[in-house]
């Protein structure tokens, strides 16, 4: 290639001058911006103080309060060097890296130069002025540069701005950084040794993503299959523990790896089945009794978890007399049971009705145990079976394609939308009250329709029970309505307001004596009722009851009359009375009161009797004396 011109060439050499120039350049603003925010964390104020001013000062942004993307980019370049060169001072010194930078004259509120540094990010993101997944960028370099044990206080700090790193407008930059960082700790931690800081870091996912995060649900239903027990296939020297029963419980792991291939093949149900029943035979033998119970609680409830039991077969023995040791396997066939009657998404799955009663009666088995095995046995079921019912409602859920649990928040709308399309009040609170409230105001004949519901008589009321009680109908006694108890119940109120008597009957004959007899057969008449009451004789005996009710008025005036003449007197009346006593037939005081009556007359025929000519000129007078009847006369 020919040699290029003169021109070109001092054309190339300014272009690579300029490149020089700007990389220079970025690297001085770089050094500046870290230098400005060094000053800033020596600050013992707030952030909300003196962080945006910060960034003012580094960045001379092109907006006050919010950064463009470049100036973004430019600004968390410069914060990471920060907090590798912080991260690195603090190795080197061989101090914790979240107690850097603070020294032992400090207050106990006061906190290191790194968590300083992650306040301000932290409020600036909060508050929109740079871009929101900065904080969840320099929390993931935090965690890659520190050691486990200070991971641990880094975690914490996650922990403790839970709450303002949930919200929707950092949620949404920076999930995804978070679960990659606490997966990364996951995947860095011992699960044998570390459980517990592997539980707070699940803890934390699940209260920091939504229920419906599809991340977290294992949508398919694999089972982890590389979890393989390992155990003895030969059996050792100087063992008096049955080696056959050793590694038939121990091969039940297997099928607690992979509960899908124990239904799928009929030969692995039968060799699981004969395994369970050989193990859960062995636990019934050995039954443990509270002092076993006692005996295996530790103090600290760390360790009493085991990740995996030791499968040695010297071991077998002590690990049978153990009670947690016996709860997890019998745990583990509940968690088998509970998957294999629920059904799959394909009928091929669901088990069949033998099976079924297999899985049933094997189970109810296991829950015996379980109940028996010391300590507080009957609460460590009932809270498993509370664990397995949840446990249902999640595998539903999953297959109904995990919904969404949140609902959106309703829009507030204005005071003009809310105008236009305002509901109508209604007098009695809704539509429907109030049309009918006026419809009975517009049909007032509604009252008078005689399909309208209404009180029914007596007679109409219990016609149904007197035809069950006719032999000749053939009605069966399951049949009757006497065995509906809510006809009966308003059937007795019914009687109790208009047919007393009949009512009065019910605690000798039940419900079937308060049918009127006017409604029954001879023969079933003659039963409840022993002497024939005829309708019209009980409403000729209401009809005298009320007459003899009317007459105290006129007993006043005819009492008076033989005290007036000095006829009758008190002891004629107790003579009567006795008369009345002794007489086979109870007369009425209707007939008594007739016969004072005529002895009145008789004895005083002039307080009753006028001449018929004095009537008539008094009613002349009255004639005269009136208004009224001289201008009906005149018309």
């Amino acid at each position: 290639m020919a040699d290029a011109s003169p021109a070109l060439k001092i054309l190339l050499h300014k272009e690579v001058k300029e490149q020089v120039s700007d990389i220079v350049s970025s690297h001085g603003d770089r050094d500046r911006i870290i230098g400005v925010f060094k000053n800033a964390l020596l600050k013992t104020e707030p952030p909300e103080n003196f962080a945006l001013q910060a960034v003012q000062e580094a960045i001379n942004p092109q907006r006050q309060t919010v950064l463009v993307q470049d100036e973004n980019q430019s600004l968390e370049n410069s914060l990471r060097t920060l907090l590798q060169e912080l991260v690195s001072s603090a190795v080197n010194s061989g101090g914790r890296t979240m107690d850097f930078g603070r020294s032992i004259d400090d207050a106990d509120t006061s906190s290191g130069q790194i968590p300083r540094l992650l306040d301000v990010v932290l409020y600036l993101c909060e508050n929109g002025h740079v871009e929101g997944g900065m904080i969840f960028q320099l929390l993931e370099d935090l965690t890659e540069m520190s050691t486990m044990q200070d991971c641990k206080e880094v975690f914490g700090y996650i922990e403790s701005k839970q709450y303002i790193l949930g919200k929707q407008e950092l949620f949404s930059r920076g999930k995804l950084v978070m679960l990659r960082t606490c997966n990364q700790l996951l995947r860095r931690l011992s699960k044998a040794n570390d459980v517990v800081f592997c539980g707070r870091i699940l803890m934390f996912l699940a209260h920091f993503f939504p229920l419906s995060e599809r991340s977290a649900v294992n949508i398919k239903g694999v089972f982890n299959s590389s979890n393989d027990t390992k155990y003895e296939k030969d059996a050792p020297e100087g063992v008096s523990l049955d080696f056959n029963f050793y590694k038939t419980f121990w091969s039940l792991q297997g099928h607690f790896r992979s509960p899908a291939s124990t239904i799928l093949l009929p030969a692995n149900w039968q060799k699981f089945s004969s395994s369970i029943t050989v193990v859960l035979d062995a636990f019934e033998a050995q039954p443990l009794s509270e002092d076993d119970g006692n005996s295996n609680i530790l103090e600290e409830e760390e360790t009493a978890f085991s990740i995996k039991y030791l499968t040695s077969s010297k071991l077998m023995g002590l690990e049978l007399k153990d009670p947690n040791f016996r709860r997890h396997i019998l745990l583990q066939c509940l968690i088998l049971f509970d998957y294999l009657k629920t059904p799959g998404k394909n009928d091929k799955d669901v088990p069949s009705e033998s099976l079924k009663e297999e899985i049933t009666a094997c189970e109810e088995r296991v829950k015996k145990l379980l109940e028996l095995t010391p300590p507080n046995g009957k609460d460590f079921l009932k809270s498993v079976e509370h664990i397995l019912e949840r446990e249902k409602n999640w595998v539903w859920w999953k297959r109904d394609g995990c919904p969404a649990f949140e609902k959106l928040v309703a829009e507030r709308k204005t005071g003009q939308e809310r105008a236009r399309k305002r509901r109508p009040r209604y007098r009695l609170g809704n539509r429907e009250l109030s049309q009918l409230w006026k419809w009975a105001e517009q049909n007032p004949n509604a009252l008078t329709d005689p399909l309208r519901v209404r009180t029914p008589s007596v007679l109409e009321y219990w016609k149904p029970l007197a035809e069950d009680m006719d032999p000749s109908a053939g009605i069966e006694a399951e049949y009757h309505h006497k065995n509906n108890k809510v006809y009966c119940w308003k059937g007795l109120r019914l009687s109790a307001r208009q047919d007393l008597e009949g009512f009065s009957r019910y605690t000798d004959f039940g419900v079937e004596g308060v049918v009127p007899p006017e409604l029954l057969p001879p023969e079933v008449r003659s039963k409840f009722h022993a002497k024939t009451i005829d309708k019209s004789k009980r409403t000729k005996k209401d009809e005298e009851t009320k007459a003899s009710a009317a007459q105290p008025e006129e007993g006043e005036v005819l009492t008076s009359a033989p005290e007036i003449d000095g006829g009758a007197t008190g002891a004629d009346l107790e003579d009567a009375a006795a008369a009345v006593d002794s007489s086979d037939t109870l007369p009425t005081a209707a007939s008594f009161s007739g016969e004072l009556t005529s002895d009145v007359h008789k004895q005083s025929p002039g307080l009753n009797a006028a001449p018929e000519s004095e009537r008539e000129a008094e009613i002349d007078v009255e004639k005269e004396s009136d208004p009224d009847t001289e201008m009906n006369d005149t018309k």
